[in-house]
Formats: C-alpha cells, sequence, structure tokens
C-alpha cells in the first residue's frame, strides 16, 4: 500500500541532487579580480594577450592567484585572480594591465575593469552551475551616468532629410544645384524661380517639420529649409527613448538580470545594475555603439588623386579597411541600421567564410534594389561604427541588382567577431551616441544590519520550527524538518540555476514559502492522526491522510500561485522580485511536503508488515 516504485525514488535521488549540485555554488564566496575584456569588435582576448599580461605582471612583482582565459559565448575575457586577503594588489594590478593593453587613455582598446569572481571550483563551472546574483538591497550593483549626444541626433536628423529631398527631387524631376547642410538648416541651389517654386510647394506638402525661406544672391535661387523647434524637441525624444530601447534590448540579450534603465533630465540615462558580477561586460555594452552605414565608394581617378596630396575631396569622407588601406565612400548614406529587421550570423556557401546576414525592412529593401540596380560594376562599403569611428567592414563590387531585402557582409571576420557583430546589431543601433560620464560601484542600499537581520529572523525562524515539530510530531516531525531542507535548497537551486536576482523582498518570500510547506506538512501529519482517531490501521492511516491531504495543499498553493503570477505580470521592481521566489517556493513547497515526504515516510514505514504504532505525535481520542 504505501510503497514506491523503484523510480519514483531515482526521481527524487536525481533532483536532490541537482539541487544540491545547483546549490553549492553559493557557499564558496567571491574573491577580487582584475578583468579585460575587449573594448572594439576588431580586437579580440586571446593567448597572446595572456602572455602579455602574464609577462607585466611578472615584471611588476605582482604575483596573483591565478590567470585565466575564458571563452565564452560572445566574447573572450581574462581574469586575474588574487586571494580575499589581496584586495591591495588587484589596484595594483589593474594599473599595471591598463598601462599595458591601453597606451592611448582617450583611444582605449581593451575594458579593465576591477571584479569581484565567484570561487566556484572548476568541474561545477563545467556544470554551469553558477551562484545566483543578489540584488541592489543585498549586495549592490553598478550604476551608471549616460549622456547623449543630442547635436549628433540633429545632426543624423538632418543629414537624413537631406538624403531624401535628392530622392525626392529626383523623382519629381525637380533639378537643383546642390544641397548644403548648415546646422539645422538645409541651404538647396535653383538655377531657375520656376525650379524653386516646384519645389517649396513639395516640401510644404511632404514635409511639416522645415520651415522655408528664400535666398538669393543674384546667380542661384535658394531655398532655406530650417528645423522647427517642435521638430528638434521630437528629435531629441526620439534619440533618448530610442536609445533606452536599445540599451534594454542589448543588456537583456546579453543575460544581465533585472536593469534599472531611466531617463533623468532631457538628454541622461541612468543605468543600475543589481547584483551584477561582471562589470567589464556591462560597461563593454554600454560603450559599444556598432551601428551600421552602408554608403558609395568613390574610386573615381580624381578622388584619388586629391587623396595622395592629403586633401580629402568636398562631398567624400576617408575610412579604412581591417587592413588598414584608405577607402573613400560618399557622404550621402544609403542605409543604416534604423532599416534592419533581423541580423544573424552564418557562413558564405561558396568559400565557407564566416558572414553576418541581414535582413532590411521594406523600406531598406526597396532602396537597397534602386540602388543595387543604379550602381552596377561600382563599390559600395558597409561601415560599422563604434565608439564614433567608423570602420570599412567589406567593399564589394556590385555585380547585379540585389532584390528581396537579403544583404550578406564578409570581410575576413572570425566566427567570434561575426557573432557579436550580428548581436549587437540585432539589438538595435543608437540613434545618438552616448558617452558614461559617471560611473561608480552601489553599496547594499538597506544596510548590512538589515541584511543581516533579514538572514538571521529567516534561520532564526526555521530553527524554532524544525524543533517544534520534531518535538510535537516525533518521526513525522522529522521528516518534515528534512523536507523542508530540501525545500529551501531546491528554490536556492533554482534561483542560481535560472540565474535570477535575489532582494530582500525575495528573502521574505523564502520564509513566507518556509511557512506554506510547514502549514502543508502539519496538514498532512494532523491528517494521518485524525486516521488514527478514527480507528484506522497505521498503513491506512499513512494513506488516507496523504491522499486526503493532497487535494488541500494542491488547492491552496494553486490560489497563492495565480496571487504570485499576478504580482510577476503586474509588478515592478522589489514587488517582482518577491514574487519570482514565491512562484518558485509554492512549486518546490508541492514537491517537497508531498512526494520527498511521502517517499521518506513509505521508506520508514511501508515495509513493516505488521506496524502497530506510528511516531506522529500524541493521538488524542475524544472520550465517550
Amino acid at each position: 500500500m504505501n510503497r514506491y516504485p523503484l523510480w519514483k525514488y531515482i526521481v527524487i535521488v536525481v533532483a536532490l541532487l541537482i539541487g544540491v549540485i545547483y546549490t553549492a555554488p553559493n557557499f564558496f564566496g567571491e574573491s577580487p579580480a582584475v578583468q579585460v575584456s575587449s573594448q572594439k569588435a576588431t580586437i579580440k582576448v586571446d593567448e597572446n594577450t595572456y602572455e602579455r599580461v602574464q609577462a607585466a605582471l611578472q615584471e611588476a612583482k605582482i604575483t596573483p592567484n591565478g590567470i585565466f582565459f575564458e571563452q565564452g559565448a560572445q566574447q573572450a575575457t581574462l581574469r586575474v585572480r588574487f586571494d580575499p586577503t589581496q584586495a591591495e594588489l588587484q589596484l595594483q594590478a589593474k594599473e599595471v594591465i591598463e598601462r599595458l593593453l591601453n597606451p592611448d587613455p582617450s583611444d582605449p582598446s581593451y575594458v579593465v575593469a576591477l571584479n569581484l569572481v565567484p570561487n566556484t571550483p572548476e568541474w561545477l563551472l563545467n556544470l554551469h552551475a553558477l551562484p545566483m546574483y543578489l540584488g541592489l538591497d543585498l549586495r549592490g550593483g553598478v550604476h551608471f551616468l549616460l549622456e547623449v549626444d543630442m547635436d549628433a541626433a540633429i545632426n543624423k536628423r538632418a543629414e537624413a532629410i537631406a538624403t531624401d529631398l535628392r530622392t525626392q527631387f529626383r523623382e519629381e524631376r525637380i533639378r537643383q544645384s546642390g544641397i548644403t547642410r548648415n546646422g539645422t538648416s538645409l541651404e538647396i541651389a535653383f538655377r531657375s524661380e520656376e525650379e524653386r517654386a516646384k519645389a517649396r510647394d513639395l516640401l510644404r506638402n511632404t514635409h511639416n517639420d522645415l520651415t522655408l525661406s528664400d535666398r538669393d544672391d543674384g546667380q542661384t535661387y535658394r531655398l532655406v529649409a530650417t528645423m522647427t523647434d517642435r521638430s528638434l524637441t521630437e528629435v531629441r525624444d526620439y534619440a533618448l527613448k530610442q536609445n533606452i530601447s536599445t540599451l534594454h534590448n542589448r543588456i537583456n540579450e546579453l543575460g544581465v538580470a533585472e536593469p534599472v534603465i531611466a531617463q533623468q533630465g532631457a538628454s541622461r540615462i541612468v543605468v543600475e545594475l543589481p547584483g551584477v558580477q561582471d562589470t567589464a561586460k556591462a560597461k563593454d555594452i554600454l560603450g559599444r555603439t556598432a551601428t551600421l552605414e552602408i554608403r558609395m565608394v568613390d574610386d573615381s581617378p580624381e578622388a584619388y588623386a586629391q587623396l595622395s596630396s592629403g586633401i580629402v575631396p568636398f562631398g567624400d569622407e576617408l575610412y579604412y579597411d581591417r587592413e588598414g588601406n584608405p577607402i573613400l565612400v560618399k557622404r550621402q548614406v544609403v542605409l543604416t541600421g534604423d532599416n534592419l529587421n533581423d541580423a544573424q550570423p552564418g557562413f558564405d556557401q561558396q568559400t565557407q567564410e564566416p558572414t553576418v546576414n541581414l535582413t532590411l525592412d521594406s523600406r531598406g529593401a526597396r532602396i537597397f534594389q534602386d540602388v543595387t540596380r543604379d550602381n552596377v560594376g561600382k563599390r559600395m562599403a558597409i561601415i560599422l561604427f563604434e565608439k564614433g569611428k567608423g570602420e570599412v567592414v567589406t567593399a564589394p563590387v556590385i555585380r547585379q541588382e540585389i532584390g528581396g531585402g537579403r544583404v550578406q557582409i564578409s570581410g575576413r571576420m572570425t566566427t567570434m567577431e561575426a557573432t557579436d557583430t550580428a548581436l549587437l546589431l540585432r539589438a538595435g543601433s543608437l540613434a545618438a551616441p552616448m558617452e558614461i560620464i559617471e560611473e561608480r560601484l552601489i553599496g547594499p542600499s538597506l544596510g548590512a544590519a538589515n541584511i543581516e537581520a533579514g538572514f538571521h529572523s529567516t534561520l532564526y525562524g526555521f530553527a524554532i520550527v524544525s524543533i517544534f515539530m520534531i518535538l510535537y510530531y516525533q518521526v513525522f516531525g522529522a521528516v518534515s524538518v528534512f523536507a523542508l531542507t530540501c525545500n529551501v535548497m531546491l528554490l536556492v537551486a533554482l534561483l542560481s540555476m535560472l540565474q535570477a536576482t535575489l532582494t530582500l523582498p525575495g528573502i521574505a518570500a523564502v520564509a513566507l514559502t518556509l511557512g506554506m510547506a510547514v502549514d502543508a506538512n502539519v496538514l498532512i501529519n494532523e491528517r494521518v492522526r485524525e486516521e488514527l482517531r478514527e480507528g484506522r490501521t497505521p498503513q491506512q492511516a499513512i494513506h488516507e491522510g496523504f491522499s486526503m491531504a493532497f487535494n488541500t495543499i494542491l488547492d491552496s498553493n494553486i490560489t497563492s500561485l495565480i496571487a504570485g503570477i499576478a504580482l510577476l505580470i503586474f509588478g515592478s521592481g522589489p514587488v517582482r522580485g518577491f514574487a519570482v521566489v514565491h512562484c518558485l517556493g509554492i512549486l518546490t513547497s508541492i514537491f517537497t511536503s508531498v512526494v520527498v515526504t511521502r517517499a521518506l515516510i513509505n521508506l520508514i514505514y511501508g515495509r513493516q508488515k505488521k506496524l502497530k504504532r506510528l511516531h506522529v505525535g500524541m493521538i488524542w481520542k475524544p472520550t465517550e
């Protein structure tokens, strides 16, 4: 009657073993470290970087606890780890590595940051067993204040308007002698008053964000289009909101837990990363812009003749490819990253070289098809911008018209470079460059005393409940205490496996979970005692007690789970942190209170054929 098949015991043992493995990393603590990661997509951390750092530290007579080269999914990192008692060496090592890898502070190639790394053993790391994150209120985190370059956003918008005007004039067959930009104004030259009048009528119908005025110099007829104050405000607001959205996408895709990204003032963004354990990666995420532009290459002999004299031709800009070769490109932008729907890494079917496969939106596909049709035999440059500096990734010759909105980028990239580039482009381009103007570490906002009190209250409450359960319910109480311990262990394991962030409200949810688990075990024990009072045999009492209690436990936990899911969906901040732990705790509570407890009781009493007594406390029978 009260026997589990072997497979049920195997499932329980495997579940508890997984719980032990993924709970263990939270008990090994952390060590100070210096972390090195790449600042630019074209520069990678490799074995050569490892040897250079090792040699520099030896020369400076700094002996770390270890130097670890880690090849992650997105990028490689180098961690120089020290013992917890060697915090002063951490600062010295950072200065040495910074001077070695970034000789020009104005143009750093690597991110060198102080960090705390878990002391998790290698065999646990190989199983992807990592400690859970702690929130700002428990551990603190990293605070960044970013300044959005609004002038760059306005200039970008003005350039886009100029490009649109050239296209419109060409489609409407309006002849213009040139479009020049002066700040927020565009000056359009015409050879006749008739052409200017046509252009004025067109712009009044299509561009409500421009104010128009005439300006003549006696030889040409000029139309000055100036962006209105309202349109400038809209550009600034869009730049701020787009950058916030891009940061959300970028941080979420790279796995930083529960970031706080909010607007501050008219041009600043606050980013707080609670419980972050990888500050170098955080700086790298925020600092990289990775915007894409497609422009036509100017291969005319006259242009390169001027370049050889040290002069960049008018209307052109000078960029370099990855081999350092100069390439002149037209100032006019054909397409930008705003026209991207998707970006995925891949391989060229013919050369098997790593590539980045782009999917354009309908507008981008139409423009790309028109440009490739009109420029067969000419070169097109694909430029990747990072930190405001552009680099020509590839500049292929257009062999034929390309339709369908699918573009392939190749250019001697490694697999890792293709993956990084695709990820950053997929996350979205920034509407305007940003600069980190403030960076600081945030300590626990609630203070060490409150944090300690939160942990101790949960621990002491658990201890008192355990003592009471053992004294009152005897063997059944001891089994319940074991189930409660397994409940906490599995909850911590789930939080670690999901890399969820534990906050102080989360600790309160742990205490609530313990209370619900205790309630479930008390309900089972009292059900068993009730069956014994009614004259059932011990084996029947166990069977009926667990069966009857299960329905009640399931109903109560499901109603609590519904409330927790509602808090998870509609809540934010501390409420969300509470809801995550609460929902996970309900699942572990049902498993341990019913399955684990029943398995242990079956092991203790289920195989006794002539069972006469259950150690479930004193049975009070009513007197007749």
